[in-house]
């Protein structure tokens, strides 16, 4: 069974002059234009595609890399608005519209959202969705202190920073542990800090005994985890290049990787450091 809004291994079961059809089950054959053909696909192959509804509201396939997924919170800008609703770019020929009724605020042209991607049940057709609470799961969380997990920033409180978990619950970074630069759309990896009574949960970009670090390190280490791991700078580094990047000296910088190396936490190398998983 086929998912519309998301990626398909399916069958090329016909060559036209205008692309490919492929076996699309029980929705029948479905398009794959020659703008989106490889010169080395022939009848016979199976090839991941993304389906999704063209202006003419026909299933249709594309091997183009789509910035969303049905099911998926994702951040996306808005580069159309009309009476019908904003229009998002999504990477793909047919923009993705946000009806009025989906934006919990109005949507500006040239801004990015974070959106959740949803097929309407009525028109079954693929729109997305800025009132973020409906899509979230309600049951109680099972996470354990410590579970490292997926994070989509979505929003800036008093207290500091929301995110989606795994895109299923909310969770809160508070600002005061919150040491690089977070922007809203940021997917990053964090960490299950506090499970609260509630079942709110409390987030923390880096692990647990990470906490017995000074701030220095602590914005090291978070700059790091945003980085998958790796920076290219090391205490021999321009002063100007460290600033740029972490926002501190070089005479703090070195103090800083210092007391993470001793801890066993990151490892110096020749063009930079790297995070000891």
């Amino acid at each position: 069974m086929i998912k519309i809004g998301s990626y398909n291994e399916l069958m090329i079961v016909k060559r036209v002059a205008f692309g490919f059809y492929l076996d699309g089950g029980a929705e029948g054959e479905i398009l794959l234009p020659s703008r989106d053909i490889a010169k080395e696909m022939k009848v016979g192959d199976t090839i991941s595609v993304f389906l999704y509804f063209d202006s003419k509201d026909r299933l249709i396939a594309t091997t183009k890399k789509a910035k969303a997924e049905v099911e998926k919170f994702t951040s996306l800008k808005v580069i159309d608005t009309n009476q019908a609703g904003a229009f998002l770019d999504w990477g793909l020929a047919k923009d993705l519209l946000v009806p009025f009724n989906q934006q919990k605020t109005p949507m500006k042209l040239g801004f990015g959202y974070v959106v959740y991607v949803y097929q309407d049940k009525v028109s079954g057709r693929l729109a997305a969705s800025s009132k973020l609470d409906r899509f979230l799961d309600n049951e109680t969380p099972t996470y354990q202190v410590g579970d490292k997990v997926n994070l989509l920033i979505a929003d800036k409180t008093e207290l500091g920073f929301k995110a989606i978990i795994n895109d299923k619950h909310w969770g809160v970074l508070f600002e005061n542990e919150v040491f690089s630069d977070l922007g809203i759309g940021k997917k990053i990896k964090g960490y299950i800090k506090q499970v609260r009574a509630d079942g709110k949960l409390d987030l923390s970009l880096t692990k647990a005994g990470y906490a017995k670090v000074d701030a220095l390190a602590q914005r090291v280490l978070q700059t790091l985890h945003l980085h998958q791991g790796v920076l290219a700078i090391s205490d021999k580094s321009p002063p100007a290049q460290i600033a740029n990047i972490l926002k501190m000296s070089k005479g703090n910088f070195k103090k800083a990787i210092g007391q993470l190396y001793k801890k066993g936490l990151i490892v110096i190398e020749n063009k930079g450091i790297r995070l000891v998983e």
